[in-house]
């Protein structure tokens, strides 16, 4: 999130950017990519800007950042089927992804992200590249900060995450699962049960297939992260329905188990990669940038 990335000054963010330049490999045929910001982000933030200029210079294309909605605000308040649909449009109106494109999603971007590969009828997602997200969903409500209309979140909070008013004006409730109410999961919450699979509709099989597409699925954990919780679904684990003791690995969870979207399909074409970094939320240094993400940016 963005105050993890308030620390670095214009001075240290110009000396990261010149580090990447100088320890990056030019690579000769890399491919478009987009940066998809997470909750209390927006383009123009630090953290946002962090990863668009870094891999920019690494890979030496122009990256984009897309941002969604007005960004900061509508982060927390635009509900995330809007989200996708914003972003949706604008991905389709930039003509240099019109080929394909490697998708890097931060935090919440890759529920924005998800949704764009599954719902969206644009051009194709090659590499999927999620940095610290809350894949599986969110086993509790977000912390939200110094922000103007926080007080206005917490009282969404206390009205329950899964009310229709809620679901109509607070982000994360689209992807909150509480393993302790799982029915009410299923029949309230908008937007994770649905790129789940998890409700079953007609468009089902083509959501799958969407994600079933994907070239690679790379997966990055922060150990640190304070934020998303379990940690474990930035890798797809996840609690048991009904038990808030202990997350399991992704391959013990229904949705792998019963391959509801593709996450079983792709893991058996061995297209998923796992990987764990110490920092906390989004924090990357970067060789672990260069070790990480670029190799699946060409």
């Amino acid at each position: 999130m963005a105050q993890f990335f308030s620390q670095f000054s214009i001075a240290f963010m110009s000396l990261l950017l010149l580090l990447a330049i100088l320890s990056s490999v030019p690579l000769s045929s890399s491919t478009a990519f987009i940066v998809l910001h997470g909750i209390s982000m927006m383009c123009a933030d630090a953290g946002s800007m962090y990863y668009t200029m870094t891999l920019s210079s690494m890979t030496k294309v122009k990256g984009s950042c897309v941002e969604v909605g007005n960004g900061l605000f509508d982060s927390w308040m635009m509900p995330m089927e809007k989200q996708v649909a914003d972003a949706c449009g604008k991905i389709k109106g930039m003509a240099e992804l019109k080929d394909g494109y490697h998708m890097v999603s931060l935090s919440q971007g890759n529920m924005v992200g998800r949704g764009v590969i599954e719902l969206c009828d644009g051009p194709p997602v090659k590499n999927f590249i999620s940095v610290g997200g809350p894949n599986a969903g969110h086993s509790s409500t977000i912390p939200c900060g110094p922000f103007p209309w926080c007080g206005v979140v917490g009282q969404f909070y206390g009205m329950g995450v899964y009310t229709p008013y809620v679901q109509d004006h607070l982000a994360p409730s689209g992807y909150i699962k509480l393993p302790n109410d799982i029915p009410a999961y299923l029949k309230e919450c908008r937007f994770l049960p649905k790129i789940n699979n998890e409700v079953e509709d007609n468009e089902s099989p083509l959501r799958k297939k969407r994600f079933s597409s994907l070239s690679q699925l790379v997966l990055i954990l922060f150990m640190a992260d304070t934020i998303i919780m379990p940690q474990e679904s930035s890798h797809f684990g996840y609690y048991r329905n009904g038990d808030f003791t202990k997350p399991v690995p992704m391959q013990e969870t229904d949705v792998y188990q019963k391959d509801m979207f593709g996450l079983q399909t792709l893991d058996k074409a061995k297209k998923i990669k796992f990987f764990k970094v110490p920092g906390a939320h989004l924090v990357i240094t970067i060789p672990e940038i260069h070790q990480n993400i670029l190799p699946y940016m060409t």
